[in-house]
């Protein structure tokens, strides 16, 4: 995941997360990324001071200082990361009802998540891994998968 400080052709700033930077690309190229306080799709990436991880113990060096922030849409980027906050609560809070009511099936899920489908097995809340061709294959047949929400902290 990566964050990027964005700006809309009227001056208002914010932050959103994006898969990768070329995942950012594809929706500012197709309009798809709007202004939080405005709603223009002409948006641009503000500069940003970059987050460099020293070698020594994996801490953050000091970063580089950023351009300086006009006081314009301040109110919006406080109520963007505060809704980031409770979209990631949710999420948290969504993954760990399953996690604590289903059986991790672990490599076996699209065997068993098929064996359901084709009523071989009981029905039952599972979770396991896949690979990415493995859920295709699976919705393809039809099979009703979705993938665990994941947050940036569990990647660290």
């Amino acid at each position: 995941m990566i964050r990027y400080t964005l700006r809309c052709e009227r001056g208002h700033q914010f932050e959103s997360w994006f898969q990768s930077s070329a995942a950012y690309e594809s929706q500012e190229r197709r309009h798809l990324i709007d202004c939080p306080s405005c709603g223009s799709s002409k948006i641009e990436r503000a500069i940003m001071a970059p987050q460099i991880v020293s070698k020594k113990g994996r801490e953050p060096a000091q970063p580089a200082p950023a351009a300086p922030v006009e006081a314009t849409g301040n109110e919006s980027t406080s109520l963007m990361m505060a809704q980031e906050r409770e979209l990631r609560s949710k999420l948290k809070e969504l993954r760990d009802h399953i996690v604590k009511n289903a059986d991790n099936v672990g490599d076996r899920f699209p065997n068993e998540a098929r064996k359901m489908h084709y009523g071989d097995i009981e029905h039952r809340p599972i979770y396991g891994e896949a690979s990415p061709e493995e859920a295709r294959a699976l919705i393809d047949e039809g099979v009703e998968v979705s993938p665990l929400p994941t947050l940036p902290e569990d990647r660290n």
